[in-house]
């Protein structure tokens, strides 16, 4: 009686599920990972999705393990362990650091380097390491320059989630949507790159202009950071070569897919395993975001339940209906919604739950229709986050960070600021692609 119940309401009691996890996320009273992992169970629990790998001794197209894309998991393992490893050699803050020097210490220049910077690095790792890495050098400049270090800051994670959109490995909403609609890295530094530097370029020089009265300093304390010791920086010379050397290959690898007919999760886990047999595993192990990968797991179970009782395919129609199809108004839809509600809710539930639907709608209107719809996910999912403090990881960490080292940043101090910069980050999005795809 009550899986006949289920059956015959499966859209409904998947989608509600899901919805009830999208609630509990945003209210972060329970850690994510825990909220995924839980709903993943009752997702299975209640027949949703199967727990048989066979059916009728043929292979069960619904069964749990399906829905968890593994190519998804593996690269962002993969590269957790290169990152945790490349780190702890102190090349990045090497970098940074000689970034400083050159800027000869002048606020302005020093937001400009910042920015830039960030943007770049988080391009190849994730956000929240490339904050991590670059919150303490941030600190110390601004301490000998006796200037508040919040413009800086504010400036990293902004720069921090738009970097990160330009490549298929800067942002988890990009790696889903790449697994998902069998899109390179090379397609990502083609199609993306070109509009997330213009958009980089725009916000860093508007937080520039609007923090122009807080960027001052003295000539003395300016040459101070110019004169910046790097010659410590680098613990480990011979790591450092090692890791920099796997991680050039690891992402010429990802560059050369189309050649070397290899994905990407399978040349980030050779760079892995070799790096791995330098080092102690159980120490880098340690470094690898676990909550992270088994919220991803957790997840993609919650919405193989939605998938495997047909309610994405039902979504995807409901969408073409609204549009009549049209490819503009489908794209300005998706890159706007995501945009917004990224700001409000955490942005890979959100493209996890998109990426079937977009899925969906290729099976109906063809791939050349639905290659803007994947840019203009990537471009709201990823760029929406800056809105809010809770709009992504890295938001909140340097938040955080701000709180305890006496500068705090409130809600609404970062929502006025980061309404402004989603606002040029989706308006230059949308010129793009219609520019580039749809005029």
């Amino acid at each position: 009686m009550i899986a006949e119940f289920i059956s015959s309401h499966s859209v409904s009691i998947s989608a509600g599920l899901l919805l009830l996890a999208y609630v509990f996320i945003a209210l972060e009273k329970i850690p994510k990972m825990t909220i995924a992992l839980l709903g993943g169970a009752i997702t299975i629990v209640l027949g949703l999705v199967s727990q048989s790998k066979t059916l009728d001794g043929l292979i069960n197209p619904n069964y749990f393990i399906n829905f968890i894309d593994f190519n998804v998991i593996f690269l962002l393992v993969a590269m957790m362990i290169i990152v945790a490893i490349t780190t702890k050699s102190g090349v990045f803050n090497w970098l940074a650091n000689e970034l400083l020097k050159f800027t000869k210490g002048h606020p302005v220049r020093i937001l400009f380097a910042l920015g830039i910077f960030t943007a770049f690095v988080s391009a190849f790792l994730d956000n929240v390491t490339t904050v991590i890495l670059i919150m303490p050098i941030t600190f110390a400049i601004a301490k000998k320059l006796e200037i508040d270090p919040v413009p800086y800051l504010l400036t990293e994670v902004f720069a921090s989630n738009i970097g990160g959109t330009a490549t298929l490995i800067g942002d988890p909403p990009n790696i889903i949507i790449g697994s998902a609609g069998g899109l390179t890295f090379m397609d990502f530094l083609k199609e993306l790159t070109p509009v997330v530097v213009i958009i980089l370029l725009f916000v860093v020089s508007v937080l520039a202009l609007v923090f122009k009265n807080k960027l001052h300093a003295d000539q003395d304390k300016m040459n101070a950071v110019a004169q910046i010791d790097n010659s410590g920086t680098i613990t480990n010379k011979n790591l450092m070569l090692r890791s920099t050397i796997v991680l050039a290959l690891v992402i010429l690898g990802f560059m050369l897919h189309d050649m070397i007919h290899l994905e990407t999760c399978v040349v980030a886990m050779l760079g892995a395993s070799f790096l791995l047999i330098f080092e102690k595993p159980n120490d880098i192990l340690k470094d690898v975001e676990w909550n992270t990968i088994f919220f991803f797991i957790g997840l993609f179970i919650i919405i193989g339940g939605l998938e495997a009782s047909g309610g994405i395919k039902l979504m995807a129609q409901w969408i073409l209906d609204v549009t009549k199809g049209s490819q503009a108004a489908t794209s300005m839809i998706i890159l706007w919604a995501s945009g917004i509600i990224s700001g409000v809710i955490d942005n890979i539930p959100y493209t996890a739950t998109m990426a079937p639907m977009l899925v969906e709608i290729e099976k109906t209107m063809g791939e050349a229709y639905t290659f803007p719809l994947w840019w203009a996910l990537s471009l709201g999912a990823c760029l929406g986050g800056n809105m809010t403090i809770i709009g992504a990881a890295a938001n909140v960490i340097v938040s955080e960070n701000a709180y305890k080292e006496g500068h705090p940043i409130s809600f609404m101090r970062f929502l006025k600021y980061g309404v402004i910069v989603v606002a040029i980050s989706l308006i230059v999005s949308t010129v793009y692609i219609y520019l580039r795809y749809l005029k």
